[in-house]
Parts: C-alpha cells; structure tokens; sequence
C-alpha cells in the first residue's frame, strides 16, 4: 500500500510538473511569436494607419502596397534570391569544410605545432587589421571588387566556430583514427570516413550559424558591390529602403503626400520577405541544432 501510494504521489507531481513547464514554454513561444505577429500585420497595414494608429495583431486598412512596392519589377527579386541562396549555400559548404577540417588538424594531439596555430587563431579574436586593411587587401590583392566571391570569402571562417567544432572533434575517440590508420587509411580519407559523418550535429549546428551569417549580410554588398545585378537580396531590399526614404524627404516639395509613401509598412514586409526562407529551412536542422548547443553540458 505504501509503495503505490507513493506511485500515485510521483505520478501526480510529474503531472504537475509537466503542466507547468508546458504552460511556462508555452508562454515563452507566444512571447516569441507576438514580434513576428505584429511584424506580418504592419506589412498588410497601411501607411497612415501605422502612423496614426500604431500596430496591432491584426492589420489596419489592409493594404498590400509595401509589397507591390517591393515586387515592382519581380525579376530583381528573383535575382537577387537566387544571388542570396548561392552565396549561402556556396559558402556555408566551403566554410563547413574549412572549419571541420582545421578543427581535426588542431585537436590532434599527435600534430607537433597545434598550440601554435592555435594561438594564431585566438590572435585574431583580440587583434584583427581593420576595415581600411582588409578592404584594400580584398580590392588591390585579391582584385575582388564587384565579385560574388568578395561576399563568400569574409564570412567562410570564423574563430568562434572553430572552437565549437574543435569541441565536437575532441568528443570522438582517438582510437577510431587509430584503427582507420592501421586499416590503411590516410588523413583525408580518415576525415571523409570517419571523422566527418560521427559531425552531424556539429556541422548542422555551425551550418546554421554560417547560413544566417550570409543570407543577413548586406555590409559586405555596400563595400565590394557596383553592379545592380549582383546584389544580394538584404542589400536589394536596403537599397530600396533607402529609395524610399530619399523620396519621402523630398516629398514635401512635390504633391504627393507623405501618409501615402509606405515607409513604415515597407520596412515589415522587408523583414517578412528576407526572414521566410530561413523561417522554412530552420525546422529541417533543428533537431541537430538543439543536440550542437548541448554538447558537453553532459559528462561521463
């Protein structure tokens, strides 16, 4: 009788439990969600209702002209969408596999000079040249003016990642490489074999971290980008922001209202049209992106 007392007792309080973490994280997300909310019903809101009324959840005097504005001539859009997923998905893969592969070499404790390059790599998180020095090495070096690859190449590696990487490396056995090693195989082919399919979480983890860092850059497009054509989207839609907001600066000297230039409402259906994509892939990585962070909060 006592035993399943104290059954029912346990049962009760992980019921209780479990009510409040679904009712606190349930919270949480809507917490989460509202911004997004209020974002997606100031881009369907119209400009003076915004101005005089504020935002809310659902929108005000529907309207979709931000998103006319923004889709005007449709194939600058697609352009530049397809400009923004190249570049992240030409430089997450290439920047996955630098990463991965420095963070084998400087984890091998059998690699006399780690300490070395390891200490270079910090180096950098404390000192770096500057702007000035690395746009003139990108420009009269690397002559990477108006090139795709100046927007691939800075964003490729990153020292931060590379120490959680290394994190990931330092969680797989040494006598794997060992094995592969007395099995005949060399460096590359213990890293391609081995070492690389035990990294998913790893790379899924930084893969995110890369993407993001690459379909948000704009900075890059403003200091390296001339040429229309090549602009990424985040820099399409900053420019057309900028667009906007010289027209609505002169607007007091021409006939047309301010209330009517969507200023306000473009910014919102800016934000909804850069942040879908990743919105859409982010459930697909989630489940490795949730084990990456975790690593080493368990020991043993």
């Amino acid at each position: 009788m006592k035993e399943s007392k104290t059954k029912i007792k346990g049962s009760k309080s992980t019921k209780a439990f479990n009510v409040i973490c679904y009712t606190v994280v349930s919270i949480a997300a809507m917490v989460c969600l509202l911004p997004f909310i209020i974002l997606v019903s100031g881009s369907f809101s119209s400009e003076q209702a915004i101005r005089f009324e504020g935002y809310g959840l659902l929108p005000k005097e529907f309207t979709t002209a931000a998103y006319e504005l923004i889709f005007k001539v449709p194939q600058t859009v697609i352009k530049a969408y397809g400009i923004s997923i190249f570049i992240t998905a030409v430089g997450t893969i290439f920047g996955l596999i630098l990463i991965a592969m420095t963070a084998y070499v400087i984890s091998r404790k059998d690699f006399k000079y780690r300490n070395v390059f390891s200490f270079f790599f910090y180096f950098t998180t404390l000192f770096n040249g500057g702007m000035v020095c690395t746009y003139i090495f990108y420009i009269q070096y690397l002559h990477l003016k108006d090139s795709l690859w100046a927007l691939i190449l800075p964003g490729m590696f990153n020292v931060f990642y590379l120490l959680i990487m290394r994190t990931f490396v330092s969680a797989i056995p040494t006598a794997l490489i060992e094995s592969a090693k007395i099995d005949g195989a060399g460096e590359f082919r213990t890293f391609f074999s081995v070492i690389l399919p035990l990294l998913k979480s790893g790379m899924a983890t930084i893969g995110m971290f890369l993407a993001l860092g690459y379909w948000n850059d704009w900075y890059n497009a403003m200091l390296y980008i001339n040429s229309e054509d090549k602009y990424p989207l985040q820099y399409m839609l900053y420019s057309l922001l900028q667009k906007a907001q010289a027209l609505a600066n002169i607007a007091g000297q021409a006939s047309i209202p301010v209330a009517d230039l969507p200023s306000n409402s473009l910014k919102m259906a800016m934000a909804v049209v850069a942040t879908g994509p990743i919105i859409l892939v982010y459930p697909f990585v989630q489940k490795y992106f949730v084990k990456g962070i975790t690593i080493g909060s368990v020991k043993g």
